[in-house]
């Protein structure tokens, strides 16, 4: 390690609790609440609008903290949803803005709650869906903000998903198809019957669905890749079926749809490419992001919680910095700093978040991200490859602590959107169907071979990291791969598809179809599953492996990594392994995450020789 290497940034201050987080204002703009902790725990703080600082802890959690909350638009409730120690059985909670009495709404254990729609026509209604009476299917229940009461609305006939229209009427819903694909069904007015109405392929369903109603609910907003690469916006007439194209990529998917609150026209699209960019569909609305994007530092995002939107709430996200929150008053043009998610990172030196892109093996152009290690030189560095979870979704620039955790600690952190990843369009998507542990993984392979030809790191000194599927690409690269990894970190990562695909969640049986055409079907392609499981070659692994596991994960079972753990004691190979009692599918505790950092921190100097606090 170079001399010049800069100060240790503490492990608190990248993975502890941020000291402030998620701000927004209530609908009638008189109150102001964010997510901070509350000795040493994340809670839900609430004050006056005017005076952020006057703001006091609104929820006493102990446990793993709350990190969501909701205003109400009859502007005297506010609600969260909470679990038990990571075992994402959620439960909604309503919070009396005036009284400070906190109700919890729904009692039932084992069943997950979550909210469906509630808007400003409505104020006093919420519609939530509650997995109460089946498991695999979440029914329709109405609440009553007023009374706190809940009402069941409508049973599930089988949908993974529900539509409900801006006067919170039930229009229909989406059910899976055996082949993965998906039909959308639309209530028919007149008979109340759903008919279907949209028919979805297998290679469309990960990139199609309905998005919104309009205002006066005779048109739907609906992202589609069907007839295009990647997913456009386009707006149904529901009478005629009759589509326009509101905006398109031929290559990028879009990444967010911006409506304005009243009228619900969209105003704006982005496209998340190396970094995000913007389409303006409404010229004035154009004008204030392009003026908050020239005031600003990084990438701009926005939400407009206040009912006459006069007041928007503003963050600035850069890759080298804290994330920087703002209050902009439109009528005045005045951007009021509130506060940043973590000052400490202002006195470290952080490193930026650079694209970068490279070729396939088979010729699919592949993109990602370097993180370098700031004042040392370019080469011959030790790296981490820091694979996503998902694995249906993706990297991003921005402000990522593990990446900048990595860098400061002299490693040059990699970050790979393999194939399969979300955002690129739907051939790009697609082309990781049944390829974990095969071409999925060769995107990986192909951008260590790229970055040690360009001579920026040691082929000798490269670990593979990840938490999920990144978890279980550490385990792939240690069992299938070990030649080229030093050693890996698992984080509640599968090792076993087999067990991992017959034990979902049960409300993930709706959808189980999409998983097996990604993935493998365990009843029919058993034998390719096993094949794909690092479990299976395990007597392959030479490299050292730590892996860590929540106890109550849902997802990822804790058998996972007892298999895998089981398997590398009876072989003698090298481990560690970390249990986490009071966990799910991650880390939330700040002392576990510290538990943890800490152990692959000490883990990662000893096999690839970088710096430890």
């Amino acid at each position: 390690m170079s001399d010049n290497a800069v100060p240790l940034i503490p492990r608190e201050v990248l993975f502890g609790n941020p000291e402030r987080v998620t701000p927004s204002l209530s609908p009638d703009g008189t109150r102001i609440g964010f997510v901070a902790p509350d000795d040493g725990v994340l809670n839900v703080w609430v004050g006056p609008a005017d005076d952020p600082a006057a703001a006091r802890p609104v929820t006493f959690d102990r446990g793993r903290g709350i990190r969501g909350y909701d205003f109400c638009h009859d502007d005297k409730t506010l609600v969260y949803l909470q679990d038990t120690d990571g075992d994402e059985d959620w439960r909604l909670y309503a919070l009396d803005l005036d009284s400070g009495e906190a109700q919890l709404l729904t009692p039932q254990s084992g069943v997950t709650a979550g909210v469906l729609a509630h808007n400003r026509w409505h104020p006093t209604t919420m519609l939530i869906g509650l997995n109460a009476d089946d498991p695999a299917l979440h029914d329709i229940y109405r609440l009553d903000l007023t009374t706190r009461e809940i009402e069941k609305v409508e049973t599930n006939p089988g949908y993974a998903g529900w539509m409900v229209d801006v006067d919170l009427n039930v229009r229909g819903g989406m059910a899976m198809t055996e082949d993965g694909g998906a039909v959308v069904y639309l209530r028919n007015p007149r008979t109340g019957v759903d008919e279907p109405w949209m028919e979805i392929g297998a290679d469309d369903v990960a990139g199609t669905g309905v998005l919104s109603f309009s205002r006066d609910n005779t048109s739907v907003l609906v992202l589609s890749s069907v007839d295009a690469n990647a997913s456009r916006l386009l707006r149904v007439d529901l009478s005629t079926g009759a589509e326009t194209v509101l905006a398109e990529d031929p290559e990028y998917d879009v990444g967010g749809v911006t409506l304005h609150p009243e009228t619900l026209e969209p105003q704006g699209v982005t496209f998340i490419k190396d970094h995000k960019v913007w389409v303006h569909l409404d010229p004035e609305f154009g004008a204030e992001i392009d003026y908050l994007r020239a005031q600003l530092h990084g990438e701009v995002g926005i939400s407009r919680p206040v009912r006459d939107d006069r007041r928007w709430m503003v963050h600035d996200m850069l890759s080298d910095g804290p994330v920087r929150y703002y209050v902009f008053d439109r009528d005045t043009r005045e951007l009021t700093f509130l506060f940043s998610h973590r000052p400490e990172l202002e006195d470290y030196q952080l490193t930026e978040m650079e694209p970068f892109s490279y070729t396939a093996r088979d010729g699919l152009t592949i993109h990602g991200y370097l993180s370098f290690p700031p004042g040392v030189d370019r080469e011959n560095l030790p790296a981490v490859l820091n694979v996503h979870g998902g694995p249906w979704a993706r990297d991003v620039w921005g402000f990522d602590p593990e990446a900048q955790w990595f860098a400061n600690r002299g490693y040059l952190c990699v970050q790979i959107n393999f194939r399969g990843s979300t955002g690129y369009g739907k051939a790009f998507g697609n082309a990781g169907n049944k390829q974990w542990s095969k071409a999925m993984h060769t995107d990986l392979l192909d951008a260590v071979d790229h970055l040690a030809g360009l001579g920026w790191i040691d082929r000798d000194r490269v670990g593979i990291y990840g938490a999920s599927y990144g978890g279980y690409a550490a385990l792939v690269g240690a069992a299938f791969t070990p030649d080229v990894f030093r050693c890996a970190v698992d984080l509640v990562g599968p090792s076993n598809l087999l067990t991992l695909l017959t034990s979902i969640p049960e409300y993930w049986k709706p959808q189980i179809a999409f998983m097996y055409s990604r993935v493998g079907n365990p009843e029919t392609e058993k034998d390719f599953l096993w094949a794909a499981s690092p479990l299976s070659r395990v007597d392959d692994i030479r490299i050292p492996i730590l892996v860590a596991q929540g106890k109550n994960d849902p997802r990822v079972k804790e058998a996972e990594a007892e298999q895998i753990v089981n398997a590398l004691i009876k072989k003698g190979i090298d481990h560690q392994y970390l249990l986490f009692e009071d966990e799910g599918h991650g880390l939330a505790r700040p002392e576990n995450r510290e538990r943890f950092y800490a152990a692959a921190e000490a883990f990662l100097a000893q096999h690839l020789g970088g710096r430890a606090e």
